[in-house]
């Protein structure tokens, strides 16, 4: 049941917005859109981005270079990559983007490995959670 409003206007209906799972489970916003060229020159959407590192750079200006340049320190490597999910994927754009696919069908954000890595598994018991 593919269902995207026409015309789908990126500014409108998708930045910002939250996307859910096909079981109505959280899975982030949307913090940028990736684009491709289509075999007609027009341009579409492949993909949403999600994560503090686009999000910065989306923004901009101090605010911006400051989640940015935390993205940087909190990733393994200092190069984070946001969570990218197909359009493809996308299932349905209503108040929420609604996909297709579970959550646990996706990659995990960064910045919530980090987190669940260096923060939540230190905790006593965290693991005990049912």
């Amino acid at each position: 049941m593919t269902s995207r409003p026409t015309p789908l206007r990126i500014d409108f209906h998708l930045l910002d917005r939250q996307i859910v799972d096909s079981n109505d489970v959280p899975v982030g916003n949307v913090d940028d859109v990736e684009l491709e060229m289509g075999p007609d020159g027009r341009l579409r959407i492949s993909a949403l981005l999600c994560g503090m590192a686009v999000l910065g750079h989306r923004i901009g200006g101090r605010t911006g270079r400051l989640m940015s340049r935390t993205a940087r320190r909190l990733s393994s490597d200092g190069k984070p990559k946001p969570l990218r999910i197909h359009w493809s994927q996308v299932d349905r754009v209503e108040s929420a983007v609604i996909l297709n696919v579970r959550r646990e069908l996706l990659d995990d954000p960064p910045l919530e490995r980090w987190l669940r890595i260096n923060v939540i598994d230190k905790i006593p018991g965290a693991g005990d959670a049912g």
